[in-house]
């Protein structure tokens, strides 16, 4: 099982006003470290415990997340680690896109349904800065070495976990002063179909209704990105991923080659790991059923 890590609200040092969650800054020892809270009951907390474990697995450079839980408020949530300590700073993609772009619209209340923040401009930005630091790299596949190619794995990622939320603000560069690299993969808490109720889960499992069932449901997960700024719809994750693919086809190669290796079992065992409090077993079994349709999905349709 998880452990899951008891934190007090009255240790705060400084609340997080980035996004649309409860969020805290607290220091353990010399580090600084951010709670998130899960107060709506939408399962926040476990989807993103789960996108880390399964970047683990791929090996992509990730944000590590561990469960949490509130003794001050009484309410769960994850953790997680700067990335930024000091003199680090963090440069998020509306940042980004805005220096390359001076007519961006970067402004923080538009961070959805942006037509300018399309594949191929973001394509542009990962040609203009350095991969992850090492500490980040650890286990990237052979052959991948660029922040576009490393980049095509989280637009891998957010198609196998169905991640609709990585807007403008949900990718970065690490800035040190000298070089600006591309930050680990963050907040996928958006991902997994995990706002949906068991209800639903359990009658998309059991239907006959094909137009209702897990594989129609899959091709539904739309991005943050669109084609071009004249479209009217972003992409699917699934169309999003391949187009960045296609400018980096090689590493994309070894991603799918690294997914290609990981087994129903090893998702099953990071389930089971989930306290039955923040996961049911109709949860389990919908959201083993969908990573394993959305990894059939990438790998039959491998070639960008």
């Amino acid at each position: 099982m998880f452990p899951v890590i008891e934190i007090r609200s009255s240790m705060a040092e400084a609340v997080e006003y980035l996004g649309t969650k409860s969020k805290f800054w607290y220091r353990d020892g010399e580090r600084q470290m951010l709670f998130k809270a899960e107060e709506r009951g939408t399962g926040e907390d476990w989807a993103e415990k789960v996108a880390c474990e399964l970047c683990d697995l791929l090996g992509l450079p990730h944000v590590i997340y561990d469960m949490a839980f509130d003794l001050d408020e009484q309410r769960p949530g994850v953790i997680c680690g700067s990335i930024t300590p000091p003199p680090l700073a963090l440069a998020h993609g509306n940042q980004l896109l805005l220096a390359i772009d001076p007519d961006y619209p970067a402004d923080t209340r538009h961070r959805y349904r942006t037509r300018e923040h399309t594949v191929s401009v973001v394509f542009d930005v990962m040609t203009l800065i350095q991969p992850p630091s090492a500490e980040w790299c650890g286990n990237l596949p052979a052959g991948v070495a660029s922040a576009a190619g490393i980049f095509s794995g989280y637009l891998m990622l957010d198609a196998w976990i169905a991640n609709q939320d990585r807007h403008h603000e949900n990718w970065a560069a690490v800035w040190d002063g000298e070089t600006l690299h591309l930050a680990p993969t963050f907040d996928h808490g958006a991902s997994l179909a995990r706002n949906l109720s068991d209800e639903e889960r359990y009658e998309r499992l059991e239907t006959r209704d094909r137009g209702r069932r897990i594989p129609h449901f899959a091709r539904r997960a739309r991005s943050a990105f669109f084609a071009d700024r004249a479209s009217r719809r972003p992409l699917s994750t699934f169309d999003a991923w391949r187009t960045f693919a296609r400018l980096v086809p090689n590493e994309t190669h070894r991603w799918l080659e690294r997914l290609e290796q990981i087994e129903p079992a090893n998702v099953h065992h990071i389930l089971d790991q989930l306290p039955p409090d923040r996961m049911s077993s109709i949860c389990r079994r919908f959201t083993l059923d969908l990573l394993i349709e959305n990894q059939q999905r990438l790998l039959d349709r491998s070639t960008p």
